[in-house]
C-alpha cells in the first residue's frame, strides 16, 4: 500500500502527477513535490513573455499552492538519490518513500558552446524570455540569427514557433523590412521525429514569412557578433536568439537510475524504472522510438506520463484494475504569429516511424493553446 509518494521536480509532469494522486488517493496518503524553486512557471507560455504578450507573473504560480489541496511542498535541491532504498536527500536532510516520481527535468547546458551565452539571448528560460522581450523592443533593424545548438532539445516546435512570432513582432513595429532572420538548425529539418510530412509543412510555414532556414548547421562557438558552425561557415548577427543544449540533472549521476547517456531509462509504457516503486517521466528520461531518434520532450508527454503514473500508484495502493500504459500519443500547438497556431498531433510509438498530422495555422489552434494555457495555471496550483 502506497503510504507515502514523493516526487521529485515541480514542473509540469511533477505537479500533473501530484495533482492525479491527490485525486485518486485517500486523503490520509502523504504526497510530496520536492523543488529547488519557489514558483511553478509554464515554458509553453515563455515565448508569449518574449512577445510582451504576457508579464512573467502571468505564467507562474508559487509552488506552495499545492498545499491547499493537501500536498506537502518541500524547497530544496536533491542532492542524492538511492532508488533501491527510495531515499533522497534534500538540502542536507534525507526523505523516505515508499512510491518515488522522478521529474526532474532536464538541464540546461549555458555554458556548453564558447561564447554563445555571453553573444546571445534564449527564451527557454523565464529570465532569458524577459531580457529577450527587452532586447527586441529596443531593436530598430539588423540581422537577428536564431539557432538550437544541439540536435536535442526541449520541445522540437519552439525555435521555429520563435522565428514566425519574432517575424510577426518586427511587422508589427513597422520594421520588417530593416530586419533579416535566419534560421540555423543543428538537425536536418524541423520536427523531424514527427516524420518528413511534418517536417516539411512546418518549414513551409517558417519560410513563406521571408525566415531563411539553414539546416544541418552545428554551432561550435560565438565570437565577435560572429556565430562559427563545425561546417565552416559564419553568420554575423545584430541579434542572436539561442535555444540551448541538454544534460541530465546532476542528482541522477551517481543514483543507478541512468545508463551510458545519462539519462533514465523506463518502461516506456508504464515509466517504471528497473527499481520496484521507482518511476521517472518527462525530460528526465530517454525513450527510444523505432525510427531511432527520441521520443521528444515536451511537457504534453511529461502530463500524460504523471496520468499513467499516479493511476498506476493509486491502482496498487487501493488494489485496482491492471496497469495503465502511457501510448506514446502526444500533440503541440505551433505558434505562427498574428493571432494564429498550427496543430500537430499523433502517435509517436507507431511503427516504423511516428503517425503523426498537422493542421495548417488558424485562429482556433491559437485560442486552444491559451485555453490550454489557462486550464494549466488555475486548475492545477
Amino acid at each position: 500500500m502506497a503510504e507515502n509518494v514523493l516526487i521529485l521536480g515541480g514542473g509540469v509532469g511533477g505537479v500533473a502527477a501530484a495533482n492525479a494522486l491527490r485525486r485518486l488517493l485517500p486523503r490520509d496518503r502523504r504526497i510530496t513535490v520536492v523543488d529547488r524553486e519557489p514558483s511553478f512557471t509554464l515554458a509553453a507560455s515563455f515565448l508569449w513573455v518574449m512577445t510582451g504578450a504576457r508579464k512573467p507573473e502571468q505564467v507562474s504560480r508559487p509552488l506552495q499552492g499545492l498545499a491547499r489541496r493537501g500536498i506537502e511542498v518541500v524547497r530544496g535541491e536533491v542532492q542524492r538519490i538511492d532508488p533501491e532504498r527510495r531515499e533522497v536527500v534534500v538540502g542536507g536532510a534525507p526523505l523516505r518513500a515508499d512510491q518515488l516520481v522522478v521529474a526532474l527535468g532536464a538541464e540546461f547546458a549555458l555554458d556548453a558552446i564558447p561564447g554563445l551565452q555571453g553573444a546571445g539571448h534564449t527564451f527557454c528560460t523565464l529570465d532569458g524570455a524577459v531580457r529577450l522581450r527587452d532586447a527586441l523592443a529596443s531593436f530598430r533593424g539588423g540581422r537577428i540569427v536564431l539557432l538550437t545548438a544541439a540536435p536535442a532539445y526541449k520541445c522540437p516546435a519552439a525555435p521555429y514557433e520563435a522565428a514566425m512570432l519574432i517575424e510577426a513582432d518586427c511587422r508589427r513595429r513597422g520594421i520588417r523590412g530593416a530586419v533579416e532572420l535566419s534560421l540555423y538548425s543543428a538537425e536536418p529539418g524541423p520536427m523531424g521525429v514527427a516524420g518528413p510530412e511534418v517536417s516539411a509543412a512546418v518549414r513551409g510555414m517558417v519560410e513563406q514569412k521571408g525566415i531563411v532556414y539553414h539546416p544541418e548547421h552545428q554551432v561550435s562557438r560565438v565570437e565577435g557578433g560572429t556565430v562559427e558552425f563545425t561546417n565552416g561557415v559564419r553568420a554575423a548577427f545584430d541579434l542572436l536568439v539561442y535555444v540551448p543544449p541538454l544534460r541530465p540533472p546532476r542528482a541522477l549521476a551517481e543514483s543507478g537510475l541512468v545508463d551510458e547517456s545519462g539519462w533514465v531509462r523506463v518502461d516506456r509504457q508504464t515509466m517504471q524504472s528497473r527499481f520496484p516503486g521507482v518511476y521517472a517521466i518527462g525530460d528526465v528520461t530517454l525513450i527510444p522510438l523505432a525510427m531511432g531518434k527520441p521520443l521528444p520532450r515536451a511537457g504534453v508527454f511529461a502530463h500524460r506520463q504523471a496520468e499513467v503514473v499516479a493511476r498506476n500508484i493509486a491502482g496498487a495502493s487501493t488494489q485496482g484494475s491492471g496497469l495503465v500504459r502511457f501510448d506514446g500519443h502526444g500533440s503541440c500547438f505551433i505558434e505562427t504569429g498574428d493571432g494564429k497556431a498550427g496543430y500537430g498531433a499523433g502517435d509517436f510509438y507507431a511503427e516504423p516511424r511516428p503517425a503523426v498530422r498537422v493542421r495548417p495555422p488558424s485562429r482556433l489552434w491559437h485560442a486552444g493553446k491559451v485555453l490550454l494555457e489557462k486550464q494549466i495555471l488555475w486548475q492545477w496550483l
